[in-house]
This record gives structure tokens, C-alpha cells and sequence, in this order.
């Protein structure tokens, strides 16, 4: 939906009023957000309360029509049917995934589809041959000249002024000719059909496509691709950047999951553990990894057993590839000591893709073996200790990778482990090669330590940023007795009182991508492109997938609570409720029906969209708003205007209630 431009001027008038109200709701936000502690014997929720905690902590928010369908159901049944989300018919969200082609590609068909610069310069040193299909290979084609004007501009920098970062009057007078005839090629084919203007984009020159690629932008972009299938949609995004195809359906993938999924919270789950075992997209070979790294490692898990999450993260390529585990090689090993000499002839083994200087070997990298204790099973306070860290790290040499940069996966190489028993927290693992990677994730998903420290964060996730003593102690009993059950964790959880108590209720602050996800959920909207909300994410500091420490964002409201996030998150609100996001569509449609008085449309959107649970304090500051005449439509210029029920609705996403889960 565009604005126009007495809309913008609207909105221009509007800001100090937002601004003011943001204000107002910052000391209630903060002063709720110490108050998370819960009581040891609580007593229980009435049974409205009841049902909305349950959808505010098992869902990414609940929709119009939510509260009804729950209660007339009962909420412990729809508790059951979340735990249990393989029956639960997700038809309507596979369909709007279908478009995105990314998602069910292997990391193979994803480098062939969307080649790496390595795949590139192979083709360009005659090593590896362009793809016949004519898609690919005008994508093939775009990179290979992008690649061959870099080696190009690095040759001769020595001897010209981009030596030094300038370019020449002859580059400049160039790029505008090149940006010229690109904005007319687009103009030209903008014209024929999506399948004659595809034919039409795959005559031009490689240079022609990847400056019309480059001039993708804003209303051309969606003009040129409006009507076209999947694969050419893709086809014309990777001319100018391969990997950004991989990142944005990634991405998209998320939010629509969160927002359109009946399987909530299998969604709420696969968040978490996503977060929890943590990899940083912007890392080399993982922006090729992370598909399958979230699809076939982390989401068939979410509800399983935790070790078998451990042990599917463990050899996951792209953790492999995050944390540097497929570089480390044992000090004693073969690979670092040379080949003995009955064995010379034989071709020593290197990592692929690794750079080394003459005589340097590779070493010991400890990456994993620390975050595997500190972050994956133990916690920083489980008891182990720097030699623990050393001993894992030895014990997991020889788990690598088979060419990351080309799609390859885990592969286990005898002759960079490092040999000889270890000794981790006491227990002697034998010299056994990969099985001694396998004992210690029994050991470490066995471990109590492990059981206080995973139940710990999820009582955080889904109870309070202080959770009970009582409770997790009870969780952790369930995990051990349940050998890492997490199904079995999470119904320990949900049947306790605690999960129940009043004090529980809206004791959560939403992230970033909760609150955004829930305001998209609660005004209905039907989302067609959700890169602008991924960039709304990116703005309020929660990029998906671009979290670079392994410690993953925090689940904690001081994290998120201040008020410059607090003024963002108001801003979005209102952005959304006014239809300026681009790419949703029908946000600000919940206020067409209203009454015209502006305190009685207060009311009742109180009642759509907090269920009527809303502070005196809250309805007295948004109130106190409606004396404003550019929000109330009071007379005005001597012209009588309707009140701008955006504006109230976005007030009310902004609000420390709604920001609560």
C-alpha cells in the first residue's frame, strides 16, 4: 500500500504526538519488566487469562478469533495437538512456501543453482564447465564477469588511480552510460509478458543482465517481476547476487512460518533451538549451509531428543564450518607429523579450501569443544574446566568437511585425529576415533549440569527471566528420567504452577521478532513480501540469522527495553496499522468498522486486540492522545475529519501490554 503525500505529511505531523506517547509508556514498560520473579505456591489464572497466556507463550501471538476457538475447544486439548504438530494440517503455509525453490534444494543443488566465487573461478580456470540449462547459465555467466573485472581492476591497480580507490573520468562517464541503458533495457521489457520478457532478458549480454539485475530496485523491481514464476523470479535476483537469493527466501521462510503456521509451537521451538545451537549467515560457506542446516538439523528435532539435536548439530556442516571444527587436527596426528616412511607416497591430507603458508601445519582450533560445554550442554557453571575444553577439542579432530564451498558434508578423517585416550570430567574415553566424538555427546546430553542448564533457558523462554528455583529443578528431573525427552520437558513445564501463576502473566518482554511477528498476527494482515519486515527486524538490532557471536540473541527484557527501542517499535506499529509497510497488505483494516466517537473506538480496539486487559494507565495515556486533533477528527481548520483509528491502533500495538507476552 502506497502513501501518498498527505498521508506522509500526516505522519510528519504525527510523530512528536507518538513520540510523547511512547514516552509516557516507557516508565511502565521498564517498571514491568523487573517484575518477573514468581511466587513458589501460585495461585491459578482465571480461565480468559488462562487461554491468552497460553497463546502468548506458545505462539508468536494469538489472531483475531484465537481466544474463542481456545476456549471452545479447551486449552489443555490445544496444548496437546501443538505438542503433537505432525497432525496438525499446515497445508496453507506450505502453499505460500511453495514459491521459494531455495527451501527444498539440497546444499549441492543450491551451489550448482547459485554459484560461490569458488564454483566461479573454477569455471574460470577451465576446471569446471557453465551449466547448458539457460537459466543457470546466464546466472554462470553474470558472475564470470563479474569475477574476471576483479582479477582484471587487481592487476593493473599498481599501475592506475584505483590503486589508490579512485576511478577515472572514463569509469565514471561508463557506469552512468551503463546505469542509463539498463534503466532503458528495463524500460523496454517491462512491456512484454513474464515469459517473453524472461526470453528477452536471456538475449541480452552478460554486462546487460547484471546492470539490469543491479538496477533492480523499488517499483521496477516488482513491475519486472511481477507475473513471473519462482525460477525466474530467482533467476533475475542471482544475476546481480546469488547468495542474497539464499538469504531472503531464508529469511522469508521464517517470517511467514511464524506468522501463517498452525503449528505454532513447533515454530516457537524451532526459534529457540535455532537460537540456542547459534550460526552466523554472514560466515563464508554457511550462507550455502544454513538451509539445510535449519531444515534437516534443527526443525525434524525440535521436539525430539536432545541428544539426537546434539548429535545432529555436531556433525552439521555449517556448525562445522561456523565454530572452525572441520579445521582442527590433532598436534600428534598424522596430518601434522608427516606420513611415516613405508607411507611417503601417499598424498598427505589438507582441509580443502584451506590456505596455509610453506611449513606452517594446521593446529588444534578449541572453538567447539568450548561452546559445545559452555553454550550447547553444561553452561558456563557445569563444572568443567579449561584441560575439559583442551580434552573435547582433541577428542573432536577428524570431524570435518567434504568441500564446503561446494555442497559437500560431514565426513570423519582418520589421519587429522589426534590419538590416544582423553580424559573429559573425569571419564576416560578410549582412543576410538569418530566413536569418541559420540561418547562425549552421550555424556555431555546426559549430564545434570546439562539438564539444569537446558531447562533453565526454556523456563526463561517460556515462564519468566527469573525462573523459579522449584520449577527447574522439577524440569530437570524430567529430562533426566526422560533422557532429554523434550516433548516430555515441555509438558513438565506446561502442568506446573508456576507456568500458571497470575504473576506469570505478561511477565515476558517480546523480542524484536515476537513483537513484530504478533503485530502482524493480531491486524490480520496477508503478508505477499516480507523482506520489508526482515528489514524492520534489522532496524530494531534482531537481523534474522545475523547474530555473529554463538551465544544467540537474548530471550531477557534488558535486552530489548529502552527507549529508543521502545520509540522504534512504535513507529512500526504505526507504520503497519497505516498501511505504509510495503508488502503487507490489509493491516489497517481493522478499524473500518469502528464507532466514529474516537473513545468509543479506543474501547472496542482495546477489547480486539488486548482483550480488553488493558492498564488504567495505558487507556489514560492513549486517551489523553485523542484530545489531538489530528487523531480524534475534531474540528480542525473549520473541516470536520473522521479520527484516525491508525494512529489509535498503532498506539495500542505500541503499548507495554502488547509488547508483553
Amino acid at each position: 500500500m502506497r502513501s501518498t503525500p498527505s498521508a506522509m505529511r500526516s505522519r510528519l505531523q504525527f510523530a512528536p504526538v507518538l513520540a510523547l506517547a511512547v514516552m509516557a509508556c516507557v516508565g511502565a514498560q521498564v517498571a514491568l519488566a523487573k517484575k518477573d520473579k514468581l511466587i513458589s505456591n501460585p495461585p491459578q489464572m482465571p480461565a480468559q487469562k488462562r487461554t491468552l497466556h497460553a497463546l502468548g507463550r506458545l505462539t508468536f501471538g494469538p489472531r483475531a478469533g484465537d481466544i474463542d476457538r481456545l476456549m471452545a475447544l479447551g486449552v489443555d486439548q490445544w496444548i496437546d495437538q501443538q505438542l503433537h504438530p505432525e497432525k496438525i494440517d499446515d497445508r496453507a503455509l506450505e502453499a505460500r512456501l511453495g514459491p521459494l525453490r531455495t527451501l527444498r534444494m539440497d546444499t549441492r543443488e543450491i551451489v550448482e543453482n547459485f554459484p560461490p566465487e569458488q564454483v566461479i573461478k573454477a569455471v574460470a580456470e577451465g576446471k569446471q564447465s557453465i551449466p547448458s540449462d539457460p537459466s543457470k547459465r546466464a546466472v554462470y555467466k553474470a558472475q564470470l564477469e563479474r569475477y574476471e573485472e576483479r582479477q582484471e581492476h587487481k592487476e593493473s591497480a599498481a599501475a592506475t588511480d584505483q590503486a589508490n580507490g579512485k576511478l577515472t573520468d572514463d569509469d565514471r562517464a561508463r557506469r552512468r552510460e551503463d546505469r542509463l541503458y539498463a534503466d532503458l533495457k528495463a524500460e523496454q521489457v517491462l512491456d512484454f509478458p513474464p515469459d517473453q520478457r524472461m526470453r528477452e532478458i536471456l538475449k541480452m549480454s552478460p554486462e546487460e543482465q547484471r546492470s539490469l539485475a543491479a538496477s533492480l530496485k523499488g517499483d521496477k523491481r516488482d513491475q519486472l517481476l511481477e507475473g513471473m514464476d519462482p525460477k525466474q523470479r530467482e533467476t533475475l535476483m542471482a544475476l546481480n547476487n546469488p547468495q542474497q537469493v539464499l538469504a531472503d527466501e531464508l529469511v522469508q521462510a521464517k517470517l511467514l512460518r511464524a506468522i501463517y503456521s498452525e503449528r505454532q509451537l513447533h515454530e516457537v521451538m524451532t526459534d529457540f533451538w535455532f537460537n540456542h545451537f547459534n550460526v552466523f549467515i554472514g560466515k563464508g560457506a554457511d550462507r550455502y549451509l544454513l538451509t539445510s542446516y535449519e531444515r534437516d538439523v534443527i526443525r525434524p528435532h525440535a521436539m525430539g531428543k536432545f541428544e539426537d539435536l546434539l548429535v545432529a548439530t555436531a556433525q552439521s556442516p555449517a556448525m562445522l564450518f561456523y565454530l572452525d571444527n572441520w579445521l582442527s587436527v590433532g598436534p600428534n596426528s598424522e596430518s601434522a607429523n608427516g606420513i611415516p616412511k613405508r607411507d611417503r607416497s601417499r598424498r598427505r591430507f589438507r582441509p580443502p579450501f584451506r590456505k596455509q603458508a610453506k611449513g606452517k601445519r594446521n593446529g588444534l582450533n578449541e572453538n567447539y569443544g568450548r561452546e559445545l560445554m559452555e553454550l550447547h550442554t553444561l553452561g558456563v557453571n557445569g563444572g568443567y574446566t579449561q584441560n575439559d575444553v583442551t580434552e573435547v577439542a582433541r577428542v573432536f579432530t577428524g570431524w570435518t568437511l567434504k568441500q564446503p564451498g561446494q555442497g559437500g558434508g560431514f565426513t570423519f578423517e582418520e589421519r587429522m585425529h589426534e590419538p590416544g585416550d582423553k580424559i573429559v570430567l573425569g571419564h576416560r574415553i578410549k582412543s576410538a576415533g569418530e566413536k569418541e566424538g559420540s561418547e562425549v555427546l552421550h555424556l555431555l546430553a546426559r549430564h545434570p549440569s546439562t539438564a539444569k542448564f537446558i531447562c533453565t533457558k526454556l523456563a526463561t523462554r517460556f515462564v519468566s527471566d527469573n525462573p523459579p528455583p522449584g520449577l527447574i529443578d522439577r524440569m530437570s528431573q524430567t529430562f533426566l528420567k526422560k533422557k532429554g525427552d523434550i516433548r516430555e520437558v515441555l509438558k513438565s513445564m506446561l502442568q506446573s504452577p508456576e507456568f500458571w501463576a497470575p504473576d506469570a502473566y505478561r511477565a515476558k518482554v517480546k523480542t524484536p521478532l515476537e513483537f513484530v511477528v504478533s503485530a502482524v498476527r493480531s491486524s490480520g494482515a496477508d503478508v505477499t513480501d516480507a523482506m520489508p519486515l526482515a528489514r524492520q527486524l534489522q532496524n530494531m538490532g534482531m537481523p534474522l540469522y545475523g547474530m555473529q557471536p554463538p551465544t544467540g540473541y537474548s530471550m531477557k527484557a534488558e535486552a530489548w527495553v529502552n527507549s529508543g527501542a521502545l520509540l522504534g517499535r512504535m513507529n512500526f506499529a504505526l507504520a503497519l496499522t497505516s498501511g505504509r509497510i510495503k508488502g503487507v497488505q490489509g493491516a489497517s483494516e481493522v478499524g473500518t468498522s469502528l464507532p466514529a466517537d474516537p473513545q468509543s473506538a479506543l474501547v472496542t480496539l482495546e477489547n480486539t486486540l488486548l482483550f480488553g486487559d488493558v492498564s488504567q494507565q495505558t487507556h489514560e495515556t492513549i486517551a489523553k492522545q485523542l484530545e489531538d486533533p489530528k487523531i480524534s477528527g475534531r474540528k480542525l481548520d473549520d473541516a470536520m475529519r473522521p479520527p484516525n483509528l491508525n494512529a489509535i491502533e498503532g498506539l495500542l500495538l505500541g503499548s507495554p501490554e502488547f509488547q508483553r507476552r
